[in-house]
């Protein structure tokens, strides 16, 4: 195995192999370049994604591997999780293909615990078809929640924009039932600590949507933003976080009042999500803020209606793969510096 130094080790799980997932890893890497900065493992199986790699005439070259301490760098490394072939038809619901994906989100999770891989980047899965009575989480976040330490949040990310959610997949009818002072302080807490040691951000400034239109127009049109949010924001910002709003969200992005701040915090799903991947074009990253190890992934899913025609575009993910090295800098400087704190000058008498 490499020196952590020289190579950052990046897990990919491999997601569902019937979507787009697999071209966009292997284009990904077909840039040379990319290899000097970070040495791949896929988990996956080597003659299944040699096979998907002749389906759109890829470039790149495969290292396969049985066993983890086998990566070499400067290699893309699929790691030999299964032996078995498996029948795949592109753009197609699989159940079977299903528990490929899960089989190696779990594996590849359970490398990133021990420390065999550095950063996960995630495939996209279909959040269907891996459902199984031993996997009953509604996606990848749920269960890297269970199984890393820390309060995972999903923030997506394109550059300066940062967007993150109070509640995420949760039906719009029980939003307002979520929203709670202690899930606030927790969310905002969680950006924060992410904005410092992921992001190098000192006095991250972040700013709050509001639930209701107009934030409530004074209890008009509902009473959470001025019931709920004011009153737990105005204590988060008393005990000195750089917390704004609630700002009402239907003018927020399209006035660019979001480049003020260094992170935005939606209360709910779609008023986040749809705004940022308006301002993305397609190279946003989803990643897991709040938890001991990095994972992240692109922004879109597993686009079955151009799966297996060779068109898809894999900016999204690499600029996925950009990113989990850029944090894994970022917490290794944090944790030096805050090991290690400057000395300050004694006073002269």
């Amino acid at each position: 195995m490499m020196k952590k130094a020289e190579n950052i080790i990046v897990g990919i799980s491999i997601g569902d192999l019937n979507g787009i997932g697999s071209e966009v890893v292997l284009k990904t890497f077909e840039d040379s370049r990319m290899l000097e900065l970070c040495t791949p493992v896929i988990f996956a199986n080597v003659k299944i994604m040699s096979f998907i790699k002749k389906s759109f005439e890829s470039t790149s070259v495969l290292h396969g591997i049985d066993k983890l301490d086998q990566i070499l760098p400067g290699k893309i490394n699929v790691f030999n999780l299964w032996k078995e072939g498996v029948d795949l038809n592109p753009g197609e619901n699989n159940d079977k293909v299903g528990e490929y994906a899960v089989k190696s989100f779990v594996a590849a999770t359970k490398a990133l615990k021990e420390g065999i891989v550095d950063v996960l980047v995630t495939a996209p899965i279909n959040k269907y078809n891996i459902q199984s009575d031993s996997f009953k989480f509604p996606g990848h976040t749920d269960y890297l929640d269970q199984e890393l330490e820390g309060n995972a949040l999903m923030l997506m990310v394109q550059d300066n924009l940062r967007v993150g959610l109070l509640t995420d997949h949760i039906p719009l009818n029980e939003v307002a039932s979520h929203l709670t002072e202690d899930l606030i302080k927790q969310k905002i807490e969680t950006v924060k600590q992410c904005l410092i040691q992921d992001f190098s951000i000192n006095k991250p400034k972040i700013a709050v949507l509001g639930l209701n239109p107009h934030c409530g127009d004074g209890g008009v049109i509902g009473t959470e933003d001025d019931v709920i949010l004011k009153p737990a924001l105005k204590k988060i910002f008393e005990k000195g976080t750089l917390v704004f709003g609630p700002f009402a969200a239907d003018g927020f992005f399209g006035s660019n009042q979001y480049e003020k701040y260094d992170a935005i915090i939606a209360t709910y799903h779609d008023q986040g999500l749809i705004p940022f991947k308006t301002l993305s074009f397609g190279k946003g990253v989803n990643y897991t803020a709040g938890l001991s190890k990095i994972r992240t992934s692109p922004d879109h899913g597993t686009a079955y209606d151009i799966a297996g025609k060779g068109i898809a575009d894999y900016n999204s993910f690499k600029e996925a793969v950009y990113l989990a090295i850029d944090i894994y800098h970022s917490r290794n400087q944090y944790a030096e510096i805050s090991q290690k704190p400057l000395k300050t000058k004694e006073k002269q008498l």
